[in-house]
């Protein structure tokens, strides 16, 4: 019998997760990613709910506890560094602004390559530039006949495209589709030393005004910064170093607690400027090509689930190949497995991001008002209140159980 073949476009964490689990059950696999090596930098992201129960089905639960960034909280302050309200870290699954386990995204992608090297084939430096697919071209019938930037073509039975919120092959499978929602949210993310007076709890001042500064511990010794704002203005993100740097700067002047220390370092810290949205697609297939993980579905790093969403769908997706011969039915059963945990993921609660990140001082009263009240000796005796404001739908879908044939790697 052949063996099944696919491509998978990105290297980050639904692409090797997907990779894992056809590799488990048989298939040969390749992940084409368009970096020249991984990338070990990122922030701080939780596995959460299925994802959690995903990677404990993979044997890959005690390696990221074992990578945590030591996130011991999350804590709310105000302009001078003052606590607002503390809430402790998640015991459960689920639950909590700091869930239990927290990792850098850079870490969580190198535990999974580390655990597909042996059965994937990693092409580093390369890049999708055309998808010739059965029906619509004179490509071969039995497979996708795949261009690139710089290797030679080749054929796969299927196509999966694990990248980013803005895939650029995902382009090439719906053409002209509009499938980013802008939530008119902009995050910088840097990676600043780490100082006598930092802590181990996620830290977070809202300034008004849309704007708020947030510090994260990692395990590497150094400190996660961001700097987040509401805008109206799109195509931000599209500007250089030094464009972003000088809305930065402007935007955050005036601003007090760790804003000033931050701003600093903008001239040396890594940075990274996102656009924060969320990927809103009526199908993730076509012909032999499927959409997975941000490219399919981001519900945009507020949500909280995003991993966990890319987690899940990998697993699903294998499942549903391996148990349907034709593909199309196995990404139709993939789509209804996973549509339902989709929407609920990126059903933000009423006023997100708005509503985090208040424009008034008004606003930014009430919300550490109601942010004291969570964290207060009533609320923990009632129960309830801080579950509702920090736990997202992570655990929102009855897993299925896809046997394997074989020990899985």
């Amino acid at each position: 019998m052949r063996t099944p073949t696919a491509l998978i476009s990105g290297a980050s964490i639904a692409g090797p997760a997907l990779a894992y689990w056809l590799n488990a059950r048989g298939w040969r696999t390749t992940v084409v990613e368009r970096f020249d090596a991984l990338r070990d930098d990122g922030q701080n992201i939780d596995v959460r709910g299925a994802g959690r129960e995903v990677a404990r089905r993979m044997g890959i639960e005690d390696a990221i506890r074992a990578a945590s960034t030591g996130e011991t909280g999350t804590e709310f302050v105000d302009a001078s560094g003052a606590a607002i309200a503390r809430f402790a870290a998640g015991t459960t699954d689920s639950g909590g602004a700091t869930a239990e386990l927290e990792i850098l995204r850079g870490q969580l992608s190198r535990i999974l390559v580390d655990r597909t090297a042996k059965d994937t084939e990693y092409v580093f430096g390369d890049r999708i530039t055309a998808l010739d697919e059965p029906g619509t071209g004179t490509g071969n019938e039995d497979g996708v006949t795949v261009s690139f930037a710089h290797g030679p073509a080749r054929t796969f039975d299927v196509v999966a495209v694990a990248e980013g919120l803005r895939s650029r092959t995902r382009s090439l499978v719906f053409p002209g589709a509009r499938a980013v929602r802008e939530l008119g949210f902009y995050i910088a993310y840097l990676t600043i030393p780490r100082t006598p007076a930092d802590t181990d709890l996620w830290r977070w001042h809202s300034a008004g005004r849309g704007r708020s500064v947030t510090l994260r511990p990692d395990n590497l010794g150094t400190i996660r910064a961001t700097l987040a704002f509401m805008s109206d203005v799109r195509g931000l993100d599209e500007l250089d170093r030094d464009g972003i740097v000088t809305v930065l700067r402007r935007t955050f002047a005036d601003v007090g607690w760790a804003a000033p220390r931050v701003l600093a370092a903008l001239d040396d810290a890594p940075l990274y400027f996102d656009a924060i949205g969320q990927a809103r697609m009526p199908s993730w297939s076509s012909g032999r090509t499927v959409l997975l993980g941000d490219a399919a579905y981001c519900s945009s790093p507020i949500s909280g689930m995003s991993t966990s969403l890319a987690l899940t769908g990998a697993y699903v997706l294998a499942g549903e190949l391996a148990a349907h011969p034709h593909h199309r039915t196995a990404f139709a059963r993939y789509e209804a497995v996973m549509r339902p945990y989709v929407d609920r993921a990126q059903k933000l609660p009423p006023g997100t991001p708005r509503i985090a990140n208040p424009r008034t001082r008004g606003g930014v009263v009430m919300m550490n008002t109601v942010l004291r009240v969570a964290a207060g000796p009533v609320a923990a005796r009632v129960g309830g209140l801080a579950s509702r404001l920090f736990t997202p739908a992570a655990e929102a879908i009855d897993l299925p159980d896809y046997p394997l044939p074989r020990t899985a790697p």
